[in-house]
């Protein structure tokens, strides 16, 4: 049996693609899922993932995940996906990012307040979030789960796990905060209540959480934030949307590079082996893909567009199984020295 971790990324409705890859790693019996850390969409894919495993094993995972992407608007009229059938989605996003209807609704996300709509303000994540199944969520069965956000307060981070992972928790986790009201948990450290915003600033997904003994050295991250574009950012959208990528990705490479760096001294003789954790890394993603799409397909769940992105999941995974599946638990697929060199 090969023993990973995941490590998921946040990216609004392009979280499908992270759907595809948990359904394609479902595929393989060999393959265990001990501990997934997840911000955002992927704190919500990581919560169904363990929710269906506790409960009907991996078989419960894929309905759980599936039903997910349902809420989040995978399925949609019938008489409307059939003429979306007809068009490209990544034509379709384009179409969407310069629709009027969008450039309005992205303005008013720049000049109104989430606390201006007063009483009528509503999460709508919330009714997504309440159909998990909490007590198999939080049950100490399966892998173990890990979401992140961020204290307003502080600006550090917060790592929820066990009995803290509530629908608070996960909507704190995904909370934008032009978009949606700050999410207040009470912190038992603090001793008082806090205010969270989206777990992106701070650890997009914090990968430190699985650096523990009882966990397998193999961390599989999903990424869903391309960490590189060759086009310029020129319109107000692609550059807004270019700053969240950087900085939603910039936690999660100086994790990268501490881990790069520890590797080292593990390598020149520095550091002794086995004061510190192995991690091995590897990395799943499709940066071409993100490239082409648009900031509109993160907000707007298309579900043309979502149905793609899992099958391109899906695909990814398949790829990554085929190249380096016999490389999970030997070696890091990953060159972090090359990344940072």
């Amino acid at each position: 049996m090969r023993r990973i971790n995941l490590a998921l990324q946040g990216g609004g409705a392009h979280g499908a693609f992270t759907w595809g890859v948990l359904d394609r790693l479902l595929d393989e019996p060999d393959v265990e899922v001990a501990a997934i850390t997840g911000t955002s969409a992927g704190a919500l894919n990581g919560a169904a993932f363990k929710a269906g495993m506790v409960a009907a094993g991996r078989e419960g995972a894929r309905a759980a995940l599936d039903g997910l992407w349902r809420r989040m608007g995978a399925q949609a009229d019938a008489r409307l996906t059939a003429w979306m059938r007809a068009l490209d989605p990544f034509h379709l996003a384009r179409m969407l990012e310069h629709s009027p209807m969008f450039a309005a609704a992205d303005l008013a996300t720049r000049l109104v307040s989430p606390y201006a709509y007063g009483p009528f303000y509503s999460n709508p994540l919330r009714p997504v979030v309440e159909g998990f199944d909490f007590d198999c969520v939080h049950a100490c069965s399966g892998p173990a789960l890990f979401v992140c956000a961020t204290c307003v307060r502080s600006g550090k981070i917060r790592v929820f796990e066990g009995p803290e992972i509530t629908t608070d928790a996960i909507l704190a986790s995904a909370c934008l905060p032009t978009l949606f009201q700050a999410v207040r948990i009470h912190d038992p450290k603090s001793g008082r209540e806090e205010a969270y915003w989206d777990g992106g600033y701070t650890g997009n997904p914090a990968l430190f959480p699985l650096f523990n003994r009882d966990l397998p050295d193999d961390v599989v991250i999903v990424n869903i934030n391309p960490l590189e574009r060759d086009d310029l950012p020129v319109t107000p959208q692609q550059i807004h949307n270019r700053i969240n990528e950087i900085s939603f990705n910039s936690s999660l490479l100086r994790e990268l590079r501490a881990i790069s760096f520890v590797q080292r001294l593990l390598e020149d003789g520095t550091l002794e082996r086995g004061r510190m954790s192995r991690v091995l890394v590897h990395m799943i993603a499709d940066d071409a893909l993100m490239n082409s799409l648009s900031v509109a397909t993160k907000l707007v769940p298309v579900p043309q567009v979502l149905l793609r992105l899992k099958e391109a999941g899906r695909e990814a995974a398949g790829r990554f199984l085929e190249a380096h599946k016999l490389d999970l638990g030997t070696r890091s697929t990953v060159d972090l020295a090359e990344m940072f060199g």
